[in-house]
């Protein structure tokens, strides 16, 4: 019974890894249909952010906070990887919808030039040009709401974006003085602090229970309900769904499909930067630690069932599952007296990165049985 719960649990911690990584793209891709490539991209922009916002946290003004600072790096990472998805919808994808191959390699192309960004672009400079395009594109907005649309809309605009390159130059510049280990690039890894509550673990009577494992758990289950009820509870849920099962009835019933293709994908790629900082939880960051998550996301998402959360649940925690009772050698303790044959090849799959080869090569035979993967979407959905 405690090898069965060990390996729920060592599931559970992988799987929710997964999901919460596949999560946005169950959105990007389930919903809209865009091969996203860049995904794990936003994934490592969330990963850096969480840095970025602890070095924030280790300056003497904040230090009393420190231990606080995962729930701020939380919303700042989906505010940023939100807002480098909104800018990718409008820039690139808005004009390759129904074009999966052209969209796929602008991706593709697009998160070579993000990992290429962190690489030679210091983060004090980055966090400028961040907050530099927050400030240009929420400004309009903002004022016309306030105070009414009285002056042009080019001198808005115009006069937002000088406001906004000041504040990012100012910003960079505060950084470098302030911190000055984000004052240069380099392609190595960087490890994030973790809290003292975040650390050691939760005991059991025998077990040990990671807590940073724990919390990434817990964050998943938020995230979880959180998209559920955005997309089956809201107004601009119910518009999106309404957008991805008929978009030209959409359109004529008046519900702005453009604002809602680009609140769909900031929405799914600001899931990918709340990933980063649960994934930075879990060791170092560096420029291509979103391209170890990104094949078992695509994985998840179809496996489950292309635009089915609940599929995407079930096709991580099976993964998750599968990926630890395999590679942790859990069959020989379940049946010691297996053939030698049989007990080689599981001693050869033993390891978690031969795991995940085999629990792929799986998955694909499951495919070949059920293609549009385990809970297909049924009805108008399914036409689309």
């Amino acid at each position: 019974m405690s090898l069965f719960f060990e390996s729920l649990f060592n599931g559970a911690a992988i799987g929710s890894v997964l999901l919460i990584a596949a999560l946005g793209l169950a959105v990007v891709f389930g919903l809209m249909g865009v091969i996203n490539l860049a995904h794990g991209e936003l994934i490592m922009l969330g990963a850096y952010t969480t840095y970025v916002v602890q070095s924030l946290f280790k300056l003497p003004l904040l230090a009393p906070l420190f231990g606080a600072y995962i729930f701020v790096a939380v919303v700042a990472a989906f505010l940023v990887s939100g807002l480098v998805g909104l800018l990718l919808e409008r820039s690139v994808i808005r004009r390759l919808y129904g074009r999966p191959l052209e969209t796929l390699l602008a991706t593709w192309g697009v998160s070579l030039i993000l990992q290429q960004f962190v690489r030679t672009v210091p983060l004090a400079w980055s966090t400028g040009l961040w907050l530099a395009a927050m400030v240009g594109l929420a400004g309009p907005p903002v004022m016309n709401r306030l105070w009414g649309p009285r002056q042009r809309p080019w001198r808005l605009r115009l006069g937002c974006w000088v406001v906004a390159v000041a504040v990012g130059v100012a910003c960079a510049g505060w950084i470098r003085g302030a911190m000055p280990k984000l004052a240069s690039a380099s392609a190595r890894n960087v490890d994030v602090t973790a809290p003292r509550w975040l650390r050691g673990g939760l005991d059991l009577g025998d077990w040990t229970l990671p807590i940073p494992r724990l919390v990434i758990i817990g964050l998943t289950i938020l995230a979880v309900l959180a998209v559920y009820w955005f997309l089956n509870r809201s107004l601009w849920g119910l518009r999106i769904r309404a957008v991805t099962q008929n978009r030209a009835m959409s359109d004529c019933l008046g519900i702005p499909t453009q604002a809602v293709d680009a609140l769909t994908f900031a929405v799914g790629s600001g899931l990918a930067g709340v990933a980063g900082v649960a994934v930075s939880l879990l060791g170092s960051v560096g420029p291509n630690v979103g391209g170890d998550y990104i094949v078992g996301c695509f994985m998840v998402v179809v496996l489950g069932g292309v635009g089915n959360l609940w599929g995407a649940v079930v096709a991580s925690a099976g993964i998750g599952v599968l990926t630890d009772v395999i590679g942790a050698g859990r069959l020989l303790e379940i049946w010691p007296r297996m053939p030698a044959w049989l007990q080689q090849g599981v001693e050869f799959f033993a390891t978690t990165s031969m795991a995940r080869v085999l629990v792929f090569a799986l998955i694909v035979l499951v495919l070949q049985v059920r293609p549009a993967g385990l809970f297909p979407q049924r009805g108008r959905m399914a036409e689309v």
